[in-house]
């Protein structure tokens, strides 16, 4: 099986601890993580992805607002340049601890953080990255 992820959700899968938008969202997205940390390849959807489903059942949820899918160009763009692979619609990312380190390494460095200008996590992405991902749930630090 694989894990489809919108790319801004790239940089989320990094600093996820167990917060979120309600209650359903944490524990699909506890699923998730499990399912990364296992091995399960990453394919690049445009759009709503696996993290998004329990919102798409609200009135407006924010997966389809433009400023969302501004946030996944930022992401792909740096993302793909940081792995030197494209990541665009069906590309397919084999997630390892060694690229979760390559990848928290520059999130930590400010270096592929463009997407992340304004969102609403940003501060508690912020610190859970100071503090050396403890507490991150896909691919926890040992």
């Amino acid at each position: 099986m694989t894990v489809r992820l919108r790319p801004h959700h790239l940089l989320c899968m990094l600093t996820f601890i167990g917060k979120g938008y309600s209650p359903a969202f944490v524990e699909n997205y506890k699923r998730i993580a499990a399912r990364l940390s296992a091995g399960e390849e990453i394919v690049i959807v445009d759009g709503p992805d696996d993290v998004c489903a329990p919102l798409l059942g609200e009135g407006n949820p924010h997966c389809h607002r433009d400023s969302v899918t501004a946030r996944d160009a930022k992401a792909a763009e740096a993302v793909a340049e940081l792995i030197g692979q494209p990541v665009h619609q069906g590309a397919v990312i084999r997630l390892d601890a060694a690229l979760m380190r390559r990848l928290r390494q520059a999130f930590a460095a400010n270096t592929i953080r463009a997407a992340c200008l304004g969102c609403d996590w940003q501060a508690l992405c912020d610190g859970i990255a100071g503090g050396a991902y403890a507490g991150a749930l896909v691919f926890p630090e040992t």
